[in-house]
Parts: structure tokens; sequence; C-alpha cells
């Protein structure tokens, strides 16, 4: 199965399969574990039994993870294809799942630029207002701290922002990629690179 990176279109699929084969993969194992023990001795205490239920570790993390996923909203080969019709040359991210203590946030796409942070939600039971709060918080914790923050709940809406944000990286000379391609591990995260941290 292809890698596909967090950040980019079908990163939340990608890792719903992946998911959904491993915890099939760890739960396969228990079961053969506990029923070899099972079948060879006779009775449930055994070493098959002790490395099935330590193996239910790692398989009940596998499942939480894949429950997450299945959840998950990502972004559709439609608003993917609009999108990339009016980015430009503006860096978009795609297929955040973007958490917080209270809940997670499924935000389809998003560009940084010059102190603004533009998203699209295609998810009508998101409250975009308090994930904007959300993002704001997590932004001014890096240091971030006067950046403008806006989720559309319309794409029609947020596509007409990305025309008028990729007219501003043009006439200012901006190179959103250069600047993520620049930045040095061990050093401050890029704007774009914290939204990318706060997500799954």
């Amino acid at each position: 199965m292809k890698k596909v990176y967090k950040g980019e279109f079908g990163y939340i699929e990608n890792n719903r399969k992946k998911a959904i084969i491993r915890t099939a993969i760890f739960l396969t194992i228990v079961l053969l574990l506990f029923f070899t023990g099972l079948i060879l001795k006779h009775t449930q205490k055994n070493v098959f039994s002790i490395l099935a239920a330590l193996f239910c570790l790692p398989t009940g993390w596998s499942g939480v993870n894949m429950i997450m996923f299945l959840k998950a909203k990502g972004c559709s080969k439609e608003d993917y294809d609009e999108i990339e019709a009016h980015k430009g040359d503006l860096l978009i991210h795609y297929d955040h799942i973007i958490t917080s203590y209270e809940k997670n946030y499924y935000v389809m796409a998003s560009t940084v630029l010059d102190k603004n942070i533009c998203c699209y939600t295609s998810d009508k039971d998101m409250d975009t207002s308090d994930c904007e709060k959300h993002i704001k918080k997590m932004m001014a914790g890096s240091g971030y701290s006067s950046y403008s923050i806006k989720i559309f709940d319309d794409l029609k809406s947020f596509c007409d922002r990305l025309d008028q944000l990729e007219k501003l990286r043009a006439d200012k000379g901006i190179d959103p990629q250069k600047i993520e391609d620049s930045w040095e591990n061990g050093t401050v995260e890029t704007p774009a690179g914290v939204l990318l941290s706060i997500s799954l």
C-alpha cells in the first residue's frame, strides 16, 4: 500500500485501510495464540494465553485507531479537484483531524500565507468558531499570536479566498513551499507545520 503522508490528499482514507488491516492481523494473532495454547495444553493457563493477553494491548490500540479513522471525514475528490483548480502556487494541506481535549475537528483543507490561516470543512456538524479558537490557542502556544484564522464551511467561499491569497502571494513574491523546505529540525515549526502537528 502506497504511503500517504500527513497533509496529503487521501491521508484519512489510506490510514483507515491500514488500520483495518492491522487490527484484523493483530486480532488474528491473539486468537491463534489463545486457541493454540488451548488445543495443545487443554487449559487456558499456559504461556500461549499469556502471550495472547500481552498482544491484546497493541490490538486494543489499533482498534481504537481504526474506529477513529472510520469516523473521520476526509476531503472528497470533487472538493479536492475544485480546490486544486484555485490554489495556484499556494501550499494546501488536506485531511486534518485536529484534536482537542473535548472533541475532534475534521478540516478538509488548509493553507497558510502571510499571517492568514484559511481552512475548509464540509463537516456541517462542526462548530467552526470553536475550532478557530482552538487553532488560535495552539498557534499562540508556538509563538504565532497575530494570525487571522478563518474556517469556511462553504467551498465556493473558500475557493474565492484562495484566489485572493494567491494574488497576495504573487504580489509579495512569497514561495510557501520554499518556506516549508527551509525549515530545520529543532527550530520553531512553521505555522503550516504547527497546523499539521496538532492534527492526527
